[in-house]
């Protein structure tokens, strides 16, 4: 039994089921009070200054802070993202179960704050919903999504695009922000580094048996005759005489030709 098996088995009964469409809901009522409010969202920003200064609720409240896109009206844009969240949730919450999904959004939101902290830095919610988004590619890669609603890819597509991002980011940015990175990713590493790792050694190791495989079958003569039982091949072995059965058409060595069928009886 894995340890998230014995978390389950121990406190799964706390679960919050259908999670990501209370903070669906949340995110919208957000966006309601902003417009009219634009200040509110001031208020809920994940701020180090300011929680230690006593506004711990910032600590919570990021994660329903809606993003508004750039590229469409401010309104379609944020129930785009509602729909999406929603979408992702969904999703997640079939394939991992209430009780995981939970954990891993737990897990997020602590990686998110010691990101904050590591850089001093406010870490919008968006850092949070990439660790969503990769989780969902590891369990529908094939899904289609829509950039920019117009260009269909699938969702492993721009998974990768967003790894090859943050290596991008990883390489270039300071110590502070990879260990900050690094935090904020903290869940899906968690959850899904040993079986990725599990699954590139695999995938070196059948790589590493073919290469074999195939500088052996290179080694080997090229044959004119093989025995459809045994294989064995006029290079194995000389003095071993082959047969073209009349019956099917294969070749066969001496040893394993089928016998000729019984000629029927005269009437």
């Amino acid at each position: 039994m894995s340890l998230f098996d014995k978390l389950e088995f121990r406190f799964g009964r706390f679960a919050i089921h259908g999670l990501m469409r209370y903070v669906t809901a949340l995110n919208g009522v957000c966006y309601i009070l902003y417009k009219f409010n634009p200040q509110f969202l001031n208020f809920l920003y994940l701020n180090p200054t300011l929680v230690l200064q006593g506004q711990v609720w910032r600590l919570f409240t990021y994660i329903f802070i809606p993003q508004f896109g750039s590229f469409l009206p401010e309104w379609f844009g944020a129930a785009i993202y509602l729909f999406f969240l929603w979408w992702i949730g969904e999703g997640l919450e079939h394939a991992f179960g209430a009780f995981r999904l939970n954990l891993y959004y737990l897990l997020g939101m602590v990686g998110v704050t010691a990101a904050a902290f590591i850089t001093w830095d406010s870490w919008a919610a968006f850092t949070l919903n990439a660790s969503l988004f990769y989780a969902f590619a590891y369990f529908y890669p094939d899904e289609i999504i829509f950039v920019m609603y117009i260009i269909p890819a699938k969702v492993k597509w721009l998974a990768w695009l967003g790894v090859v991002v943050a290596m991008f980011s990883f390489l270039t940015g300071t110590w502070d922000f990879r260990l900050a990175l690094l935090a904020s990713l903290a869940n899906f590493f968690i959850f899904f580094g040993p079986e990725l790792a599990r699954g590139a050694r695999m995938r070196a190791q059948v790589s590493e048996r073919r290469k074999k495989f195939e500088a052996a079958k290179s080694d080997l003569p090229e044959t004119l005759h093989e025995c459809a039982v045994c294989h064995r091949t006029e290079a194995t072995h000389p003095d071993l005489e082959f047969r073209v059965s009349s019956r099917d058409g294969h070749e066969y060595c001496k040893d394993h030709l089928p016998k000729a069928a019984p000629a029927p009886e005269n009437p």
